[in-house]
């Protein structure tokens, strides 16, 4: 599992993520953060606008809703078991690692499910998102993924 520093996911929403895991329900699970209110300086406007634009082009191109395009950073794959599923399962996530790790679970065809989260303020650090460098980002990966996911 993977959590930010910054505390903007709760860490007390983490067992959520490992029921998934562990009920067998999903083999990635995607921590959405569009679904609750969020705190008033959790996300700024231009930042919110750009996840919604992502979140309807990730839907089409994963055939599957999803909420938070750029939370890949909350998430967690069943990859963190032992013995031989988790070795094949790194073995094929190998090489598609300049993907996000939601669209490598895509590609996988791994059962993925999204749990909604409650998206805070930040409460440590400063922000590392650059909206327009990680904004063109995220759509070369988009056409990145046209190509590999739509397109094959």
């Amino acid at each position: 599992m993977i959590l930010d520093a910054d505390l903007t996911m709760p860490p007390e929403e983490l067992p959520k993520f490992l029921k998934v895991l562990a009920s067998g329900r999903g083999e990635f699970v995607h921590g959405s953060r569009l679904v609750y209110p969020m705190e008033k300086q959790a996300m700024r406007f231009l930042n919110t606008l750009g996840n919604k634009f992502f979140n309807m082009a990730f839907t089409w191109l994963l055939d599957q809703r999803s909420r938070t395009p750029s939370a890949a950073r909350r998430s967690s794959t069943g990859a963190t078991t032992s013995g031989s599923p988790r070795e094949e399962l790194l073995r094929r996530l190998r090489p598609l690692r300049r993907l996000r790790p939601d669209l490598r679970a895509a590609k996988l065809d791994l059962k993925i499910v999204e749990i909604p989260i409650r998206y805070r303020e930040r409460t440590y650090g400063t922000t590392q998102i650059s909206r327009f460098r990680h904004g063109w980002l995220l759509l070369r990966m988009c056409l990145f993924a046209l190509r590999r996911i739509k397109f094959v």
